[in-house]
């Protein structure tokens, strides 16, 4: 039974169901975002209800209520909105413990970061996933959680201090879907064991003929405001793989917080939006943030005159260093397929992926972890082979 062929289906049944989830679960945090940013009030002059809006959407006329505290009597249907939120968290904790656990030694650690062994890494891994949520959960328990300047401050302390201590023990890579990690489990316990129990107690106190406790509603409001910021930076984090000039930089903690702090900046701008306002500043401030990163990102080019070398030598380089995984069959151990299926095991093969080469290599992303022990050397002959033009002989 070929493991690495199972592997794979494996990762693309969870990837898509994380993505199906996952949008259902920020629609509807986006949906009820909005709503609640929207609300005119009451026209009949309930004073129980807060506000209401009207809408029409599909062919049809909506007309939506959100009380102060709770309605006068409980409906007989109420729908809740919380399994997007599980399983979303489910799918995409199953995809890093598959590829950035079970593979740990290639995609986790990186030996020029740390040198760690695989199991090491993984249990530092777990422990950040947990500290994170404890550590951000008591700040809000706390009395900082009543000043909420006060606690966006040390939330964004808190994302500093984790930025920079998973890009210097993890790969770049690694760390960044290790901070995507952390961030995504704070987000779905904020829903599993702030919002849900809230709603539980404010719903078995109606059931119980009793005025449901006005904090409960607080704090749901509080930590769904938290997730809707951290919606964008979270899904950068996760296609970040895919962009290894961000996580490939020598300052990736930075490049992280800079990507995270433009994707929040986006998401203030929509929610201005929804109260009538529209502070432009806002979105050419990321803009400006992304357009100045990639500046500073951009690989040195070659110097004129460099010599490329022989094609044979590339050919050589490709084999020694890389053709372990992409090749038609690769001999290194998790895969069964090359990856993004980039193969360097042919001479058409080497020319026609050339420009991905030396991205790679550039960025030092590729190999992974420095697997295969590819020297400053040989790194450079292969970026002047590209720049020369990718030449056959």
């Amino acid at each position: 039974m070929d493991l690495a062929y199972l592997a794979e289906w494996a990762n693309l049944l969870i990837r898509w169901l994380h993505l199906i989830t996952g949008i259902a679960w920020i629609g509807t945090s986006f949906y009820f975002i909005g709503l609640d940013n929207q609300l005119d009030p009451p026209r009949d002059g309930n004073p129980l209800v807060k506000g209401e809006q009207w809408s029409i959407h599909g062919g049809g006329f909506y007309h939506k209520q959100k009380y102060l505290n709770a309605p006068a009597s409980l409906p007989e249907k109420l729908h809740w909105f919380k399994w997007e939120a599980y399983w979303t968290w489910i799918s995409g904790f199953s995809l890093f413990m598959l590829i950035y656990w079970g593979q740990a030694s290639t995609y986790l650690v990186d030996p020029a970061v740390m040198d760690l062994s695989p199991g090491v890494a993984v249990a530092i891994s777990a422990v950040m996933l947990v500290a994170g949520w404890v550590v951000y959960d008591l700040a809000c328990r706390s009395k900082w959680g009543e000043n909420e300047a006060l606690l966006s401050a040390f939330g964004v302390g808190l994302l500093v201090v984790a930025a920079f201590i998973a890009c210097h023990v993890f790969s770049g890579r690694g760390a960044f879907l290790q901070i995507g990690a952390m961030t995504g489990t704070i987000m779905v316990a904020n829903v599993a064991m702030v919002i849900i129990p809230g709603q539980r107690k404010m719903v078995a106190a109606m059931q119980a003929g009793q005025v449901p406790d006005a904090k409960y509603g607080r704090w749901g409001k509080q930590r769904s405001v938290h997730n809707t910021y951290l919606t964008l930076p979270v899904l950068f984090l996760m296609i970040s793989p895919h962009y290894p000039m961000t996580w490939g930089a020598q300052w990736n903690w930075v490049v992280l917080l800079a990507i995270t702090l433009a994707g929040a900046l986006v998401r203030q701008f929509f929610v201005q939006r929804q109260f009538g306002r529209n502070p432009v500043a806002l979105p050419i401030a990321a803009v400006a943030v992304i357009g100045l990163m990639a500046f500073a990102l951009m690989p040195a080019r070659q110097p004129p005159g460099a010599e490329a070398p022989a094609f044979a030598e590339v050919q050589a380089i490709t084999a020694a260093r890389c053709a372990s995984c992409h090749a038609a069959r690769p001999t290194q151990e998790g895969f069964a397929e090359a990856p993004k299926g980039v193969r360097l095991d042919e001479p058409g093969q080497i020319r026609r992926w050339a420009q991905s080469i030396r991205q790679q290599v550039a960025t030092e992303a590729m190999p992974p972890g420095n697997l295969t022990e590819i020297t400053a050397e040989e790194r450079a002959k292969l970026i002047a082979w590209v720049a020369a033009g990718a030449p056959r002989e």
